[in-house]
């Protein structure tokens, strides 16, 4: 018999002896529908066990370990998962109280996740402080409140500050094309260490009564003269217009020279004349008759 022949026959026989000493699962084997359903129920009860073993105290507010807007309330041990408004981040300054805040006010280096924002105009979420659109666009910022928003221009000098949400000088802003070159179009000449050293002034070219100081002779800030002052760059302080002869006529059609002569002169406040009383204060009554 060829030999080829003989090894296909051996190995179809013990083919059929394996498949027979394997045993069909019998009904008491299979997993009935009522079963799963018990074998859910227990998984639910499980996980609930589980929530509620995972507050730390049995009453109070807890901050997520992942996602800073996220929160828990326990109550008689039993927890509650939360969310803050959108834009606002949960603040676990005590558990004792369920505070939401501006992230400005709250390190979430930790926990850096967050819900889905929900923008609107001029918000990129419901809540918070954001900047202008355009970058361009340094001295103005936008206030959120439920998708609502403000619009706030800083004060002359000053840029928005992302990362303290008030308008603070431009180098300490640190915004790509907010530089205090690109604000003021100023910049600081060239001087010596030791000069620099003095912070030196130089005066502003298109308004007499402003002028730049040189943080370390490097970083230009601008400030300004009271009202009625010019400054004065050959003393490098502000000045009366008088003192100045390129600013005399600074404030002409502004204030007449009778204004700055009294900004330069003030005149002493007369006391005041008038008799102080020494009759007690007594507070009137209103009679209302009673009816009948």
């Amino acid at each position: 018999m060829n030999i080829g022949l003989v090894a296909v026959i051996l190995y179809n026989i013990a083919l059929l002896n394996a498949q027979s000493t394997r045993k069909r699962p019998t009904d008491s084997g299979r997993e009935t529908f009522t079963d799963r359903i018990r074998t859910t129920l227990a998984v639910s009860e499980a996980e609930d066990e589980q929530l509620e073993n995972e507050c730390p105290q049995p009453d109070g507010f807890f901050a997520d370990a992942t996602q800073c807007d996220k929160y828990y309330e326990c109550s008689n041990g039993k927890i509650t998962e939360k969310l803050c408004p959108d834009g606002m981040v949960f603040n676990d300054f005590s558990i004792a109280h369920e505070k939401c805040d501006l992230p400005l006010n709250i390190d979430c280096s930790q926990r850096p996740a967050l819900q889905e924002p929900k923008p609107a105009e001029h918000c990129r979420r419901q809540n918070g402080y954001f900047a202008h659109e355009d970058e361009g666009v340094c001295d103005k910022f936008y206030f959120c409140v439920d998708g609502k928003f403000n619009a706030i221009t800083c004060p002359a000098g000053l840029v928005y500050n992302e990362k303290t949400g008030i308008c603070t000088w431009p180098d300490e802003a640190k915004k790509n094309g907010c530089t205090s070159q690109d604000v003021f179009k100023f910049r600081c000449p060239k001087v010596t260490t030791e000069i620099a050293q003095q912070h030196p002034r130089y005066a502003d070219s298109e308004d007499c009564q402003f002028f730049y100081v040189c943080v370390n002779g490097e970083t230009p800030r601008r400030n300004g003269c009271k009202m009625g002052q010019v400054f004065n760059e050959a003393s490098g302080k502000c000045d009366w217009p008088r003192n100045v002869p390129e600013c005399v006529e600074w404030y002409k059609g502004i204030l007449t020279d009778e204004q700055l002569e009294d900004l330069e002169n003030p005149k002493p406040k007369q006391p005041s004349t008038k008799k102080k009383s020494n009759r007690p204060t007594t507070t009137r009554r209103t009679f209302i008759p009673e009816e009948e």
